[in-house]
């Protein structure tokens, strides 16, 4: 099976109506990632070379989404059915595959090991190969009519007789196809139905009727499960969550409270890390060996190396880059930065656009100025620098190695290493000063309240 050459047509035309959103069924997100590039990555993981993509309702958007690829656009015209939907993709049909996989775009946790086991199945004989599954509850479902392993017919619910409706095996709507028919038989579709619309579901029977080999190919309740409404994809969010938890669990991961940390599909997370309650990952998330992300953290875009800690209550977004024993505390944010070996960020500190050198200290605080109204500028502090609290940093600036900030500073200027700096005014007292004014000000909120 390995050698056959195989091409995934997606039906991804669907407007998606009870979603409710202006954004295009396909396009909604299941751990940071649009459902149809879910189905994707799966049909590439099953050994797929080529994808057809066809699109319909926001067909800009999706093309937009998906950008340049290993795959080709075809355009549905018009909505008038699985078939006629496959049939937009005819000119990449045409090119002579071996096996033609018909998947759904709505269908996010399609597993890889269904797609090559219906593959498969047609390297055994079968020219048609349903995805079939044997949901709790078949009610609504289309039902697989088989007899002595052989398929004959799918039958939709509301076709079913009362013994049909007993049958557990139900159609997932995905199908493999052999690459020399596959055009033949869906030309052979006619629209003789209420809605005037071309079925796949039909290809069974008319397969049959060519002396042609039909098979069914079980796969998960879950590769079945379609989206159609926001309760749904909640749902199979929940779903995907659930089974990423476990894998990275079981690959040495620590979650004190699993159900509450959220992963993006692209996380990588090390084995002796920890994890505790309410770590979200945005897409782009690395994270090495023996990490503590503490409670309440968000990570997006950001590299994370051995023997760091993190939060809680921190964040850490696009382009931030932490080497080994970094610590970023509580309530601090990072962005865009590269933080060296051993260096820490505390408390209520700000830190963009900046590169903090090894075993450098950040008070509680500062603030990298980093943005002028109009541009981004950088701030370099060298390594074993000390910033003092409550400091801000006008970028661009550099400080030294070993540069000392005092507390309370506003910098503009560049430290040399070794320095000391202070950018604060100087401090003066008075003699009784605060009493006069305590007094004078206690006098006037007396005499508001009388008023």
């Amino acid at each position: 099976m390995s050698q056959r050459s195989c091409l995934s047509v997606i039906l991804a035309a669907g407007e998606g109506t009870r979603m409710k959103s202006a954004l295009p069924k396909v396009l909604h997100p299941v751990a940071g990632r649009a459902m149809v590039q879910h189905v994707i990555a799966a049909a590439k993981e099953a050994g797929i070379e080529d994808v057809a993509l066809v699109i319909g309702h926001g067909a800009d958007q999706v093309e937009k989404v998906l950008g340049a690829g290993n795959h080709t656009i075809h355009l549905q015209e018009k909505r008038l059915g699985t078939a006629n939907a496959t049939l937009a993709a005819r000119d990449a049909i045409a090119r002579g595959y071996d096996d033609i996989l018909v998947l759904f775009g709505d269908t996010p946790l399609v597993d890889p090991s269904d797609l090559m086991a219906a593959r498969k199945a047609l390297s055994e004989g079968a020219s048609i190969v349903v995805l079939g599954f044997e949901p709790e509850n078949p009610t609504g479902y289309g039902r697989l009519l088989v007899r002595d392993g052989v398929l004959e017919a799918i039958r939709e619910h509301k076709d079913c007789s009362p013994d049909e409706l007993k049958i557990s095996l139900c159609n997932s709507g995905m199908m493999a196809i052999r690459g020399d028919v596959a055009l033949e038989l869906l030309e052979a579709v006619e629209n003789n139905n209420v809605k005037g619309e071309y079925y796949l579901t039909d290809l069974v029977e008319i397969a049959r009727s060519k002396g042609l080999n039909t098979a069914v190919s079980l796969a998960s309740v879950e590769s079945a499960l379609g989206v159609n409404s926001k309760i749904e994809l909640a749902e199979v969010e929940n779903i995907w969550q659930r089974k990423r938890r476990r894998t990275l669990m079981a690959a040495g991961v620590s979650m004190h409270a699993p159900e509450t940390v959220f992963l993006s599909f692209d996380t990588e997370i090390g084995a002796d890390t920890t994890l505790e309650p309410n770590v979200f990952f945005g897409p782009g998330v690395r994270v090495e060996d023996g990490v503590i992300i503490r409670a309440f953290s968000h990570i997006e875009g950001a590299t994370i190396a051995r023997g760091s800690e993190i939060g809680p209550f921190a964040r850490l977004r696009p382009g931030a880059e932490l080497a080994e024993k970094v610590k970023v505390g509580n309530f601090c944010e990072v962005k865009k930065a590269v933080v060296e070996k051993g260096a820490k960020i505390n408390h209520l500190s700000y830190i963009g656009d900046a590169h903090i050198g090894a075993g450098s200290n950040i008070g509680a605080g500062t603030i990298t100025c980093n943005y002028d109204g109009f541009n981004k500028h950088k701030t370099i502090i060298g390594e074993s620098a000390f910033v003092g609290s409550n400091t801000s940093l006008v970028a661009p600036i550099t400080l030294g190695n070993g540069a000392y900030v005092a507390s309370g500073s506003v910098l503009t200027q560049d430290v040399p290493a070794g320095a000391l700096a202070f950018g604060r005014a100087r401090q003066e007292i008075k003699p009784e000063r605060g009493s006069f004014l305590r007094e004078k000000l206690s006098k006037a909120a007396a005499a508001k309240k009388k008023t």
